[in-house]
């Protein structure tokens, strides 16, 4: 099995993240028997959401926020094990981050390193 990078985008705020945070509690059942049920089939490697507050490093300094795109920003991630991109593909259809009208999945294969 290949393992892939999930990250979850998600519209972003001044300062904070975008959500009502009583919406992101009605929210949290759907994301936890997705999750579950993903863990259940003994695909799961790691998950968690990411908080607002970072910095992003370049070449000609540090902005002390984190990397927002076209107004979304990552907000969490999962490792999980599958046979392929189509089968992770098929899980990120049912992912509750598309309730949100800008909420998407990145999907990336985690490239093996050897030395």
């Amino acid at each position: 099995m290949k393992e892939y990078l999930l990250l979850f985008w998600n519209e972003s705020g001044d300062g904070q993240y975008q959500i009502d945070p009583e919406k992101m509690k009605e929210g949290m059942a759907a994301w936890q028997s997705w999750i579950g049920n993903i863990a259940m089939k003994g695909n799961l490697v790691s998950t968690k959401p990411i908080n607002w507050e970072g910095a992003t490093v370049k070449n000609t300094g540090t902005d002390l926020m984190p990397a927002i795109e076209e107004g979304k920003m990552v907000t969490g991630y999962m490792i999980c094990k599958a046979t392929n991109l189509e089968e992770v593909s098929e899980w990120a259809q049912t992912c509750p981050i598309l309730h949100s009208p800008q909420g998407f999945t990145e999907i990336r294969e985690i490239a093996p390193f050897e030395i």
